[in-house]
């Protein structure tokens, strides 16, 4: 009799389990996804503090930006809470001895942005060093005796006083203030108001101080310099510095030729490794590079990774280098000498999809913040010997009651025998031989890719286009990263040639396979994804039913002379600039090809984009509205720059995205659907409701969070 009830409880759990996996995917899942932005490991490897981003809940919360927490998990997954609610950290570190985590953060009272150490045993966080303005980033000292830190001068005692009286003008790109390297000790709470404290010492570095690391053996400081505050200059002309740590005089130059990435100090404080270009030239910073302290030109370690890109790296110890890369959508984690000579795959490709890593002081021990199809960014660990990592949080437990749709990696071969990858995310509950309308989602960059990961965003929404019947493509066209420096120089001096031609190539090889409804293919993507809807939607107009284009490029002259990045416009992109070939800018220009367009678009905008001037949008609205042949709507965001922060234009921009490609694939297409959103059907009945899925989320990490410190 026991048997039969056990068989009969199991199968009504089988059946209430199925029931809840028939959810699909929905616009206010796309707003309630929270993801791991970083982790670290602390030195003992014994647990591992991590930051969550947490989004707000339109209707709910005030609106803004999502709220980013710390949390602390240990090896056997147990998560807990320390500084969560509505609270906005940023650069977590452990102290030295392990006792503590410290951040970043503007508290209640603070002026400006100061740095707090929360203990881990639990209590509230004390701040252990303020500064005249913002701190931006910072190191402890091996013994955590000091601090070393970036940060601007203070201002002038009477520039507030002459900005309230009307005096604001800027002088633009010279209105600029520098960041300096700062040394100072980090105060104990029990003598937070003691004035006799010493000030922080400034170390004079020619330019623009934006990182800095103290050396394992406490002598010297690595500083990330750039010419300037531009973002420009941050882009193309950053150099790594080194100095000593007592008096701040130069000691070596690391002559990286191009971008630089992220950089970490040799245990023996005697070299240090990088992430850069290969060249001037090179588009992305995916070199694993090595060089001694006292400067010179760093040594190129992987060079057979020709076909594949570094994206993290840390010492396992003074000779040895861990690192993390990629090839094609998956990633790898991999083991290479100082001088070279690669050691050991430890992780092979083909599998996962890694993001960052941070090594324990003896490095036995990894956290890996990393995603896959059915889960955004976590955190997984990894110890010496181990075949895989091994996942230890889950910050949406909700999705295992979704249903989400199918994700493959597809290859496919372009018109000139050039192998391309992508991600198809199949249609929800797909049925055989039945063709279906086809989205492109293409990213942005173009040094970018897409991994076989989580890809579902608020403007890429591939699980909720899946869910209402579409076919998901995001295709890693050439120019694309994660294939090595020669795949993303392959479309330079072309804008919109081969690179977009990849995306007709796509749409043909899906129509042979069965797949999708040729007749009914749309295109959305942002930035230089913006600029590919809008080159699609006019110079391809015949191949495209729809376009939803975001903070995209429609002329090129013009972005040019609008943008914060014109030489890594020249270096990277166009190879030329426009006064050497006006016709090619011309021609490579979406407006050129307005009078033949007459595919709908959806234009989105974020009204304060330095990237993307908002004028490229504006003009290609005015010339296709003026025209009158085709439906175009244009959507400014007030407060937005280059991509929607806030939770409400994050919202607001997923929903419009949907209806225009269901109004123009699905639905009866001709005039645009009406301006207004039904907001109605999105918002929550009442708070409890959400307050209940937040409880749920919270839960899952087996404690309570609320919005003071961990105690």
């Amino acid at each position: 009799m026991k048997s039969i009830r056990a068989l009969v409880s199991v199968v009504v759990l089988a059946c209430a389990v199925s029931a809840v996996a028939q959810v699909p995917f929905s616009a206010t899942d796309i707003a309630r996804l929270r993801y791991v932005t970083s982790a670290e490991i602390s030195p003992n490897g014994e647990y591992i503090a991590y930051l969550l981003s947490a989004p707000r809940r339109p209707f709910v919360d005030d609106n803004g930006p999502s709220w980013v927490e710390l949390h602390v998990v240990d090896m056997k997954g147990f998560s807990r809470p320390y500084v969560t609610g509505e609270v906005s950290v940023s650069s977590i570190a452990w102290k030295p001895d392990n006792s503590g985590i410290s951040f970043l953060q503007k508290r209640e009272g603070d002026e400006h942005r100061s740095l707090y150490v929360i203990p881990l045993a639990g209590g509230e966080a004390q701040k252990v060093l303020e500064h005249d303005t913002d701190i931006a980033d910072y190191s402890w000292s091996p013994d955590g005796k000091k601090v070393a830190f970036t940060a601007t001068d203070k201002p002038p005692a009477d520039e507030k006083e002459l900005k309230d009286q009307g005096f604001n003008q800027e002088v633009y790109e010279e209105d600029l203030e520098m960041a300096h390297v700062w040394v100072a000790e980090p105060r104990k709470p029990d003598r937070w108001d003691d004035s006799d404290a010493p000030k922080p010492e400034r170390f004079e570095v020619k330019g623009h101080a934006s990182g800095v690391q103290y050396s394992p053996t406490g002598e010297h400081l690595a500083v990330s310099v750039a010419p300037t505050p531009l973002i420009d200059d941050a882009y193309m002309k950053r150099k790594l510095h080194v100095i000593k740590a007592s008096d701040g005089s130069k000691v070596g130059l690391i002559e990286n030729p191009g971008k630089l990435g992220e950089y970490r100090w040799s245990p023996d404080g005697e070299h240090l490794a990088l992430l850069a270009a290969e060249h001037i030239n090179d588009p992305n910073a995916g070199r694993l590079m090595v060089a001694p302290y006292t400067g010179g030109k760093p040594q190129d370690l992987l060079p057979e990774l020709n076909d594949g890109d570094a994206t993290a790296l840390a010492w396992h110890n003074s000779d040895l280098i861990l690192y993390l890369a990629d090839k094609g959508v998956t990633s790898g984690l991999g083991v290479v000498s100082r001088e070279g000579e690669p050691v050991q795959m430890l992780v092979p490709f083909g599998k996962h999809a890694f993001s960052s890593m941070s090594v324990s002081k003896d490095g036995n021990r990894a956290a890996i913040v990393a995603h896959s199809p059915t889960h955004p960014l976590e955190v997984f660990t990894m110890e010496r010997g181990d075949s895989e990592p091994r996942r230890l949080t889950t910050s949406n437990p909700w999705l295992n009651a979704v249903d989400l749709a199918p994700q493959e990696v597809v290859t496919y071969e372009a018109r000139d025998g050039q192998k391309i990858e992508g991600l198809l995310i199949h249609p929800l509950n797909k049925e055989e031989g039945k063709r279906y309308p086809l989205v492109l989602v293409v990213h942005g960059g173009p040094e970018a890719h897409f991994q076989n990961g989580w890809i579902t965003r608020y403007a890429e929404p591939g699980q909720l286009l899946a869910a209402n019947g579409f076919a998901v493509f995001y295709p890693n066209y050439r120019g694309s990263t994660g294939r090595g420096v020669q795949f993303s120089m392959k479309g330079q001096s072309d804008y919109g040639g081969k690179e977009f031609d990849d995306l007709i190539d796509a749409i043909d090889y899906l129509d042979e396979e069965g797949l999708i409804d040729k007749d009914k293919v749309g295109v959305t993507g942002g930035s230089y994804g913006g600029f590919a809807s809008a080159w699609c939607a006019t110079k391809h107009t015949d191949r495209f039913a729809a376009s939803v284009m975001f903070v995209g490029i429609s002329d090129m002259v013009s972005k040019f002379g609008t943008t914060d990045i014109p030489n890594e416009m020249f270096l990277v992109h166009a190879r030329k600039m426009p006064w050497d070939d006006w016709e090619f800018f011309k021609e490579r220009s979406p407006i050129t090809y307005a009078e033949q367009a007459r595919t709908p678009i959806l234009i989105l905008h974020g009204k304060e984009d330095p990237r993307v001037h908002p004028s490229q949008s504006m003009e290609l609205y005015r010339y296709l509205k003026t025209l009158g042949n085709v439906p175009v709507r244009l959507v400014f965001y007030p407060g937005e720059g280059h991509g929607n922060r806030k939770a409400a234009a994050r919202m607001d921009y997923s929903m419009r995205l949907l209806r225009w490609m269901e109004h123009y694939l699905k639905g009866p297409g001709g005039d645009p659907p009406p301006p207004d959103l039904d907001y109605a059907s999105v918002k929550p009945k009442d708070d409890k409701t959400d307050e209940e899925k937040e409880d749920a989320d919270k839960k899952s990490h087996d404690s309570k969070s609320d919005e003071s410190d961990a105690s």
